[in-house]
């Protein structure tokens, strides 16, 4: 059994195909079957349940790729540790990033940082912010930025940002007029929502539940804060968007409104408790929090 072996076998059951994986590979979709193949037949079971259009994994398939996980993890451990011990001021460092953070903060800080230090590079992944936070856990990346809260159990939890979330109407809206709105009084309005995959569409959610006793009731769903915006502008709804968003929005027919009680958006740099964290992932998580956003 060869480590590259596992390594394609983790490609394909992120992928569910063999296709997709071998494109992300960089290999041919014959030589990573073989390979799946091959695999399969020294373990003496099948993996993978292959069928035209996906790959689905076994129960076996499910257990090679908890060891596997596990075994390519620490030999990349192994090499960060060889590297920091070789070179402090050189590698490479894998982040999972919400769109939305993405686009708010990170050009900045990522100049920031490759001025301070041109040798670090920086490999960045947009995911939604609860795969992030998955995807952090399954250490496929050493660190990830995600909005609060997480399970302080499992995960390093460095704060960045703080703010207040803010209520989208539109201008002809009755509520646009008023300075503040309470989200109890928000029970029969329709929303344009963040899809599941972001924190944020449970964080509100849970916090209508909470302080007023209903969920609200969603009408689109949307990854994309600007379009959620044009919804808004033409009253198809109402949204709710991180102070920092709303600061950008240049649509003439929103008014922006408190919320009561208030919503808060916090951020934060995350690392899995137990792994072993590079230099260059120290060295980036006390360059962001010491100047935090």
């Amino acid at each position: 059994m060869e480590l590259r072996q596992l390594t394609y076998f983790i490609e394909v059951a992120k992928y569910k195909s063999i296709t997709k994986a071998a494109e992300q590979l960089h290999i041919s979709q014959p030589a990573l079957s073989k390979s799946i193949k091959a695999l399969e037949e020294e373990l003496g079971t099948t993996l993978l349940i292959r069928t035209n259009k996906t790959s689905h994994i076994t129960d076996a398939g499910n257990v090679v790729l908890e060891y596997a996980r596990k075994m390519t993890g620490l030999v990349g451990e192994m090499k960060l540790t060889l590297s920091d011990l070789t070179n402090l001021l050189v590698g490479q460092l894998n982040i999972g990033l919400p769109p939305f953070i993405g686009s708010l903060f990170f050009p900045k800080v990522m100049a920031q940082f490759h001025h301070a230090y041109p040798n670090i590079k920086l490999d960045i992944t947009e995911y939604g912010g609860a795969r992030v936070v998955k995807s952090v856990e399954e250490e496929e990346f050493e660190l990830g930025v995600a909005v609060l809260p997480v399970d302080e159990a499992i995960f390093n939890v460095y704060p960045i940002v703080e703010e207040e979330m803010l209520l989208l109407v539109p201008k002809n809206h009755p509520l646009a007029n008023r300075k503040e709105v309470y989200i109890k009084d928000l029970k029969d309005e329709e929303f344009i929502f963040y899809h599941e995959e972001f924190a944020l569409n449970k964080i509100i959610r849970n916090h209508f539940y909470i302080t007023a006793g209903f969920e609200p009731k969603i009408l689109f769903k949307s990854s994309q804060w600007d379009l959620m915006s044009e919804m808004v502008a033409a009253n198809l709804g109402l949204s709710i968007l991180p102070r920092s968003i709303c600061n950008r929005l240049f649509a003439k027919d929103i008014n922006i409104v408190s919320l009561k009680p208030t919503i808060m958006w916090r951020l934060a740099v995350i690392t899995k408790k137990g792994r072993y964290i590079s230099h260059a992932g120290r060295t980036f998580i006390d360059f962001i929090v010491q100047d935090r956003l």
